[in-house]
């Protein structure tokens, strides 16, 4: 308490409390430092003005991707919630339960089928939020049901990966996912199906050592962070600074390993002359007999 404090009047205190103003109104970039308003990110689909793209959830993700933001949510199977009976600081239940409380989802994948520009497609979303969006059982069981689903209603299928790795809690059961998305791949091979994988930031560890490098077009967001060990790992293992960008999107681009860094507000548009290119190729023998 200061000086100033102790000669006014509590009177006169009650007239000028301090109010109380949300944790989110102001948004710091990460990129650029700058605050910007909360309420202002929406019109620019979560782009800050210094370019950055911030990450964002599946309600926001889909309602950009779909036309109209109109589109089916599907459901997901469920799993065994702990079968390991993990615990370390906390019980592996406890952490479970606290991220679904703040992301209103049971794990980290949302699945939603509807429209691109047109064309019928099934979309599934990672979540990092939801405990750094890591691949455990319950996130390979949709995968595998986003692949299915693709199947059954002969549609492309899209995924917009987000994820720090396999989750530790579920010990060999998560790694087993990483083979069993595969199938899920290989599904979609058989079927001549597209299969569309978009980089966020950031995918790391088990997602990309498996499913998000299987595509059959791979795009990503700007400087978006997609590796399989992390920066600093590296640079503590071989003891030498990295190249400027090293495993950014636009670095990896230029190496080969993305086809196409993609701006959000262009993201939409991008995937759909993607399908619209595969799907015509997929169906283009059933129109050459039709002709005939």
């Amino acid at each position: 308490m200061n000086w100033l404090s102790k000669l006014t009047p509590p009177g006169v205190k009650k007239i000028f409390t301090k109010r109380d103003t949300p944790d989110n109104l102001w948004v710091k970039c990460p990129k650029s430092g700058e605050m910007v308003f909360h309420a202002d990110l929406a019109a620019t689909l979560h782009v800050t003005p210094a370019g950055h793209h911030m990450r964002i959830g599946p309600d926001y993700r889909l309602g950009y991707t779909f036309d109209g933001g109109k589109y089916e949510m599907l459901e997901t199977p469920k799993v065994v919630a702990d079968p390991l009976k993990f615990k370390d600081d906390r019980k592996y239940t406890e952490r479970l339960k606290t991220a679904r409380a703040k992301t209103g989802m049971d794990d980290a994948m949302a699945l939603a089928v509807g429209r691109i520009e047109g064309i019928e497609t099934v979309v599934l979303v990672q979540n990092f939020a939801f405990m750094g969006g890591s691949l455990g059982m319950a996130a390979g069981e949709a995968f595998i049901t986003a692949c299915e689903q693709a199947v059954d209603r002969e549609l492309p299928l899209v995924i917009f990966t987000a994820a720090g790795g396999a989750r530790m809690q579920e010990g060999a059961l998560s790694l087993m996912q990483m083979p069993r998305t595969t199938i899920g791949v290989q599904k979609m091979r058989e079927a001549g199906l597209p299969y569309i994988v978009v980089l966020t930031d950031p995918t790391t560890g088990g997602v990309t050592a498996s499913y998000a490098m299987l595509g059959d077009v791979h795009l990503a967001e700007p400087d978006a962070l997609i590796c399989f060990a992390g920066p600093r790992v590296i640079e503590q293992t071989i003891r030498e600074k990295l190249p400027e960008g090293f495993q950014r999107s636009e670095y990896l681009q230029a190496k080969g390993m993305i086809d196409q860094v993609v701006h959000r507000k262009d993201m939409r548009t991008a995937l759909a002359k993607i399908l619209s290119v595969l799907l015509d190729k997929k169906r283009s023998p059933t129109k050459a007999l039709e002709s005939a």
